[in-house]
């Protein structure tokens, strides 16, 4: 993975900076993001989810724009050359992630689009090893087979058997879509140049932006619609707005960079499990969710599959 620039945060010698707490930024990343699901949740009868994929990044990327052109002007000439792998970021992993998540979030719950969240890691193993020959450890396909078998389960509502004819739930379907472009997103960012944060959320916020534009007028009923929508907005509709715009997009990304600067990459990655636990618990706390049986035992097999593929991993570094 490249190495991530420096971030201005306070000092070090301020006790209560957060630069001196790299597992805390950590931990706000994926608890950030696990809200996002909760958002996409809570926008829904309240916000078009396609005005609120509009409305993120369309302020995500005025945020940033107001802090971010100088490293912008300083990274352009690494910027230029990388244009193409920096738009697909924000197409894959931004935009197209993120409207497929809006969208499942009228049929099916937040807590199993947490719980099935936990897929990206596994696909992203199994892709490791069918296209770079990225070897596994045992430990880590046992990992694997858990938590392949905690998702299945929990996308089946406790009734695997459902895979056989097919029956899927429609929500629980486009939430396994994102998560394998997510996955791809991940795997390509190895490609990424070496460039500062705030240009490369910049870059591919912008990307996403478009992107979601011409999602509006391919699949989302065009701008005439996506105007019509905004008088019909709740002001919860546009608290959502407001949350995933600066969160998601933004403060997460913060914490998450700053914490693979202090302490690398293969350590700050492990964190990113959180999400799934963080989205769950979100769900039931402020959505009111129930957590049924079948939640039980998909959380079970995806925390044992996570904690052993981990485990193998922390090992093989030690």
């Amino acid at each position: 993975m490249t190495k991530i620039q420096p971030i201005n945060l306070p000092s070090a010698e301020n006790p209560a900076s957060l630069r001196s707490h790299p597992y805390l930024l950590l931990v706000l990343a994926p608890l950030f993001w696990g809200g996002n699901i909760v958002a996409g949740k809570l926008a829904v009868d309240h916000i078009d989810p396609y005005l609120l994929l509009v409305g993120r990044w369309l302020g995500a990327t005025l945020i940033v724009l107001t802090i971010g052109i100088p490293h912008i002007r300083r990274d352009w000439s690494k910027i230029r050359p990388a244009l193409p792998i920096l738009s697909l970021y924000g197409i894959l992993g931004f935009a197209t992630f993120n409207i497929l998540m809006y969208k499942s979030a009228y049929f099916t719950a937040g807590v199993n689009a947490s719980i099935e969240q936990a897929a990206i890691p596994v696909v992203v193993l199994l892709a490791n090893f069918m296209v770079f020959r990225v070897r596994a450890k045992l430990l880590q396909v046992i990992g694997l087979l858990l938590t392949v078998a905690g998702v299945i389960w929990v996308a089946t509502h406790g009734e695997p058997q459902r895979i056989l004819a097919l029956d899927v739930n429609i929500g629980d379907g486009m939430v396994l879509i994102a998560c394998i472009l997510y996955a791809a997103y991940s795997l390509t960012l190895k490609y990424r140049p070496d460039i500062h944060w705030l240009s490369f959320i910049l870059v591919t916020a912008t990307a996403a932006l478009v992107t979601s534009l011409v999602f509006v007028l391919a699949i989302g009923g065009g701008f005439e619609k996506l105007i019509t929508e905004i008088p019909q907005t709740t002001l919860l509709g546009w608290g959502c707005v407001l949350y995933v715009m600066i969160f998601p997009s933004i403060v997460a990304q913060l914490c998450y960079a700053r914490g693979v600067e202090l302490v690398g990459p293969n350590r700050a990655s492990i964190f990113i499990n959180l999400l799934p636990v963080f989205g769950t618990i979100l769900s039931v706390l402020i959505l009111g969710e129930s957590f049924e049986t079948y939640h039980v035992v998909a959380s079970a097999l995806v925390v044992a599959g996570i904690m052993l593929a981990e485990y193998a991993v922390l090992r093989k570094q030690g």
